[in-house]
């Protein structure tokens, strides 16, 4: 095989790289792009600094137009945006998805308490991909897909392999992005299962500083 050409810096080496097998799966290829890697953070720092090929930004609180902003002027690469569908759901979600896309989102996410009408009415509004978020087996699968889902995001834990195989058992085509968990046989067990993508949770930004903070010290 080729060996690829790579370039680099000494102030930009220390990055939050993405574990090496996730290049194994197959990506989703979104308006032409290649995602394999999602990197699951909404720190501006740990996103300008990171190898992952797409940046998934949902999370606890309220989604605010003025934090999508933020992190998409920030990025230099696609974000994912979370907009709701638990407690923030109905007109305000389907705002916040057009404001997405507006703001230059590659895609936006529902969190799993979404209902289906919620997600036909995105599939209506906007032009790029609805991703719901599922976290048990019981999930409504074909209800979501009937409803127009583009990808499956699957956050289940111990059980995220099993939920992959349970997805693809009922359609084999649709998109998803599973998380891999913190070992390179978590994350292949994900792929092999089905998953065409991963997300990755990087180190907090106090455990990365730690580090650097520990070899001042010893310097």
């Amino acid at each position: 095989m080729e060996k690829i050409p790579e370039f680099g810096s000494k102030l930009r080496k220390n990055i939050v790289a993405i574990p090496e097998v996730i290049n194994s799966c197959s990506g989703i290829r979104v308006f032409g792009q290649l995602l394999k890697s999602f990197l699951f953070s909404t720190d501006v720092a740990i996103i300008r600094n990171t190898n992952a090929n797409a940046i998934i930004a949902v999370y606890p609180f309220t989604p605010q137009p003025a934090i999508s902003q933020a992190l998409i002027l920030a990025a230099d690469k696609p974000i994912f945006c979370g907009v709701g569908g638990g407690i923030t759901t109905g007109d305000r979600s389907v705002e916040l998805a057009s404001h997405a896309e507006f703001q230059g989102a590659l895609g936006v996410v529902l969190n799993k308490p979404a209902p289906n009408d919620l997600i036909k009415r995105l599939k209506d509004k906007i032009d790029i991909p609805v991703t719901v978020t599922v976290v048990s087996e019981k999930d409504d699968f074909k209800g979501r897909l009937n409803a127009g889902v583009d990808i499956f995001n699957v956050s289940g834990a111990v059980n995220t392999a099993d939920i992959v195989k349970r997805i693809r058992d009922i359609n084999d085509q649709v998109a998803i992005i599973a998380t891999g968990g913190k070992t390179d046989e978590t994350i292949r067990q994900a792929i092999l299962s089905g998953a065409n993508a991963i997300s990755y949770t990087p180190p907090s930004t106090g455990d990365l500083f730690k580090t650097t903070m520990e070899k001042y010290r010893n310097e």
